[in-house]
């Protein structure tokens, strides 16, 4: 059994949720998520999309690690929770993993280089994506539509400035924070995150650990609901 495979089935044992949305695609995933680790690979000495030194790399540490939070990101997602923002997509990553687990959702790929649109684009177009998932290019200041849940990887610390940034995106809530939208980071070792956390005032904030498969490192999401407009 090849690794992803053994990976995508950790996932399932891991997580309830994930079990129901991998389960009965582990093939067709599989399929999928090796031809975009093709493109990464294929692209990646003239964009410098992810720093790896092999494709056991690139698979444990950007997709797994990009996967290990679906769970969580699952639950959150209903009839109100659809329209996903990935926030300096990059490589698409984990806006593209979590798009492919992900059927029912659409998603904006966020990216200001061009160079990485422009892979972001034709990657989503190899993987049979474009119907539900699309790619802005424009930096954070300039982009003007309403989300539901916003994602961010391996970007900037949550400052109050940058949160606050990331806040003017989401769908505002009606009565209570969890009414509107949210953002799911993804963070490393959970001291760090909380330590991140203690710097934000009024946010209703949840801190869930996340195990990556084959991965000995501690790794977190924070979900972060915006205080009520005054």
């Amino acid at each position: 059994m090849k690794l992803l495979d053994k990976g995508l089935e950790q996932l399932c044992i891991n997580d309830t949720t994930s079990a129901v949305l991998i389960e009965k695609r582990i093939d067709e995933l599989s399929a999928l998520l090796s031809s975009y680790m093709d493109e990464i690979e294929r692209f990646n000495p003239i964009y410098s999309l992810v720093k790896v030194s092999s494709r056991k790399e690139l698979l444990i540490k950007h997709i797994l690690d990009s996967l290990a939070p679906l769970g969580h990101i699952g639950r959150l997602l209903d009839e109100q929770y659809k329209l996903i923002a990935d926030i300096g997509s990059g490589a698409g990553l984990p806006g593209i993993p979590l798009a492919l687990c992900l059927p029912d959702i659409k998603m904006v790929l966020i990216e200001r280089m061009s160079r990485r649109a422009n892979f972001l684009r034709n990657t989503i177009a190899v993987l049979g994506l474009s119907s539900r998932v699309m790619v802005e290019e424009a930096d954070l200041e300039n982009v003007e539509k309403s989300f539901d849940l916003v994602t961010l990887r391996a970007l900037s610390p949550l400052n109050p400035d940058f949160t606050a940034k990331l806040s003017r995106l989401l769908r505002q809530p009606q009565s209570k924070p969890q009414t509107g939208g949210l953002i799911a980071a993804y963070k490393g070792r959970m001291g760090a995150a909380e330590a991140e956390l203690s710097g934000l005032a009024g946010y209703t904030t949840e801190l869930l650990p996340v195990t990556v498969p084959f991965l000995d490192e501690e790794r977190c999401l924070i979900l972060l609901y915006p205080p009520l407009p005054k």
